[in-house]
């Protein structure tokens, strides 16, 4: 009697445990569709990804629906009242063509979602590449005026000056190498005008010549626009190679659960048929 009762509540536990996570699964889909957005190609990545992610649950609760049949089965003075294996079954199937269909829905819309960031980077890139020529353009008309470049060159000097100051005097050099506030990139600039006193006249230069900011800038932007190019893409191999495998996987477990248990189901209801007599 024990044993019958422990039976019991082990097979009742496993149903009703199989049952939630079946359901649960199903509630969390109809949350996920709102606000439906079916043409959203970005709204049908996040499906994807949530579906995929949490087709784990059914069929888990799938193994612990059959394990309380299977316990029941074991139990002679057990019957259960309600079977629902086959709906199950059905269940199972309806899943696995579902994540099938995921599988080269996801790839296609992740690839063309790629796609389509690429090519917005690359708008964002050629915009900030316009701004940047069409203000090469402005500082150069302003440099045609004698009094700017005048402005300038003496800018330039006063600069030289201070930096040359700086150089001579040992103890404002050190003290300056030593300040932790300062960037390290500006204390190597020191050491190399340190070192050698042409290379302040270099970097005056250049830091005073438009064209030269102008193509630094520009080097800049289209090194990010690499790296955003590269990100993209790498998210995208990712996500299509990780949801889709994922998806086929869950396809071809699904699958072979519901398509396996409905031809046994239908297997034995034809041999438990009676031929009627004549």
């Amino acid at each position: 009697m024990n044993t019958h009762l422990a039976a019991v509540t082990a097979a009742r536990t496993a149903k009703v445990v199989g049952l939630i996570l079946i359901v649960s699964f199903f509630v969390d889909f109809l949350i996920l569709l709102f606000p439906f957005q079916p043409t959203n190609k970005a709204w049908q990545i996040d499906l994807a990804t949530a579906l995929v992610d949490r087709g784990i649950v059914p069929l888990v609760g799938l193994g612990f629906l059959f394990a309380g049949y299977w316990i029941d089965s074991m139990d002679d003075g057990s019957r259960p009242s309600i079977d629902l294996r086959f709906p199950a079954f059905i269940i199972s199937s309806i899943l696995g063509l579902m994540f099938l269909l995921i599988f080269p829905l996801h790839l296609n819309n992740v690839r063309q979602a790629s796609a389509s960031r690429v090519e917005q980077i690359n708008k964002d890139a050629q915009a900030a590449e316009t701004q940047l020529q069409n203000q090469l353009n402005q500082v150069q008309a302003q440099l045609s005026n004698d009094k700017v470049r005048a402005a300038v060159e003496q800018q330039k000097s006063q600069i030289k000056n201070q930096f040359a100051e700086l150089l001579k005097d040992e103890q404002r050099y050190k003290q300056t190498l030593e300040n932790p506030s300062i960037p390290q990139a500006q204390k190597d600039l020191l050491k190399k005008f340190k070192a050698n006193p042409q290379e302040l006249d270099k970097f005056i230069a250049q830091q005073s010549d438009p064209e030269a900011l102008a193509n630094q800038q520009r080097s800049t932007i289209r090194e990010r626009r690499e790296e955003a190019e590269k990100q993209a893409r790498e998210r995208a191999w990712k996500s299509g190679l990780r949801i889709g495998m994922s998806s086929l996987l869950l396809s071809i477990g699904y699958i072979i659960i519901g398509w396996t248990g409905i031809r046994s189901t239908g297997a034995t209801q034809s041999g438990g048929r009676k031929v009627p007599a004549r």
